[in-house]
């Protein structure tokens, strides 16, 4: 039981060491993964119609 209870208040005394990211931070890293999702998602498109392109050519 001794146990128990030293690992609930390590976990509370950890609770309290977070520090949590400001609403800037979070709202700036939000667009950065937005944007580079984009990015990845045109360069795939990209590639995948050129490489569809070449097979239907081939074939």
């Amino acid at each position: 039981m001794k146990k128990i209870l030293d690992f609930f208040k390590s976990v509370r005394s950890e609770w309290f060491k977070i520090v949590w990211p400001s609403r800037d931070s979070v709202v700036r890293a939000t667009i950065m993964i937005l944007v580079f999702s984009g990015l990845a998602a045109l360069f795939f498109f990209v590639v995948d119609s050129v490489l569809n392109a070449i097979v239907s050519w081939i074939y």
